[in-house]
């Protein structure tokens, strides 16, 4: 079923046993993100296998941990996790840490989804995203979320990738 046509969209929380297909998932999901802003080399060596394990060790965390999958025909096509915030001077006291989504569901209402997933009502959070990324911008704008001027320097795969922050 392609993106287009899909109808059926399942949300619910990630468990252990989806970890290897959640790493499969994320390290598709990094490509189709980061190419333009790391060089090749660095996600050739992105590991299906290594993100399986980080995977495996998220669907442990307690409650006040929201990690949720979207399948399609049982398939896995996006993932999304909030928990407590990281920073020493955080501005709010959750924090949406990902949200990934295969690029082919894109626009298709799949994103918000999981965004609900993670993410109550009126709730104060915010996050991390890569300064050069004007799709994430706009649909963090979307969901009430504003730039707050603090920004970053995070080391990914070997190299640098500069944040912004965005808070609601």
């Amino acid at each position: 079923m392609n993106a287009e046509t899909q109808t059926d969209v399942i949300v619910r929380p990630v468990r252990d046993v989806d970890a290897q297909e959640l790493g499969r998932v994320h390290a598709t999901c990094w490509h189709e993100t980061y190419d333009h802003l790391i060089s090749k080399a660095a996600l050739e060596n992105v590991s299906p296998k290594r993100l399986a394990e980080l995977w495996t060790h998220w669907a442990e965390q307690g409650e006040e941990y929201r990690m949720s999958a979207a399948l399609v025909d049982g398939e896995i096509i996006g993932f999304v996790g909030s928990g407590p915030a990281r920073d020493e001077d955080a501005p709010r006291e959750r924090e949406l840490y990902f949200i990934y989504l295969l690029h082919r569901y894109h626009g298709t209402g799949v994103g918000q989804q999981l965004f609900d997933a993670a993410i109550d009502e009126g709730e104060g959070v915010y996050l991390w995203v890569a300064a050069d990324n004007p799709r994430a911008h706009r649909f963090y704008a979307r969901n009430g979320f504003a730039l707050d001027g603090e920004t970053h320097d995070e080391a990914f795969l070997g190299e640098t990738l500069t944040e912004v922050r965005f808070v609601r």
